[in-house]
């Protein structure tokens, strides 16, 4: 796919925020697309379906976490790549962002080249999941948990599970080779991607309330080194 095949909605209720975005990833060839709140969001995604989808989080009526969790409810939206551009940079908010379903995190004000690169980077990872899932199983079946990555379902015990999308792409991380031990890097390069600095304890949090929901015994921790995943 070449840049003119990409689509790109940027949301923000500043107006010079969405022109200055839009000049800069217009000049890289790419389809760009506007909207100034989420619920305009929603309804242009719908329309355009886009392959990336730059969201600021502080707006008026509906919220970038708001709308990120409408969207990752939609199966339409479930390889979208969503990233959150917010000029708010603590832990709790990057971890309610990844808990929303939001692939990356953007710190403002971003430098044009940044920005570039990023998404660059962002839509790579769109491809190498699309790729992944043609050319993978996508019914995983461990213990007594059944994972349909297609339909983004996790079945514990015969009862569906609710996972938020970072949770559920750990999830399958793990469970995809029992036994094996990843590092934490490993975890974070294959979950959140090389080009994306989180804070130390997102991991932890994601792994904790994995825990609650798939049951304590199924992933192990090897201290100083990383997880795994157990029957």
């Amino acid at each position: 796919m070449n840049n003119k095949d990409f689509r790109i909605l940027l949301v923000d209720d500043e107006p010079d925020i969405l022109e200055f975005l839009s000049y800069n990833i217009n000049k890289e060839g790419y389809e760009v697309h506007t909207a100034q709140n989420g619920k305009e969001a929603i309804e242009k995604a719908k329309k355009i379906n886009p392959h990336l989808i730059l969201l600021d989080v502080m707006m008026p009526e509906m919220d970038g976490i708001e709308t990120c969790e409408i969207l990752r409810q939609d199966k339409n939206f479930k390889n979208t790549i969503i990233a959150f551009l917010t000029a708010r940079g603590e832990d709790y908010s990057q971890i309610a962002g990844f808990d929303a379903g939001a692939d990356d995190y953007i710190t403002k004000p971003v430098k044009p080249k940044v920005i570039v690169s990023r998404i660059k980077a962002l839509l790579k990872r769109f491809k190498d999941v699309n790729e992944d899932e043609k050319g993978e199983n996508l019914i995983i079946k461990q213990s007594n948990i059944i994972i349909d990555r297609e339909k983004y379902i996790v079945i514990k015990d015969g009862e569906e599970l609710v996972l938020p999308k970072k949770e559920f792409e750990l999830l399958v991380l793990l469970i995809t080779k029992p036994d094996r031990v990843f590092t934490r890097d490993e975890i974070f390069s294959a979950v959140w991607g090389d080009n994306i600095i989180v804070g130390d304890r997102t991991i932890d949090v994601h792994i904790r309330k994995l825990r609650e929901k798939i049951g304590e015994n199924h992933i192990k921790t090897i201290k100083g080194v990383g997880y795994k995943f157990v029957d």
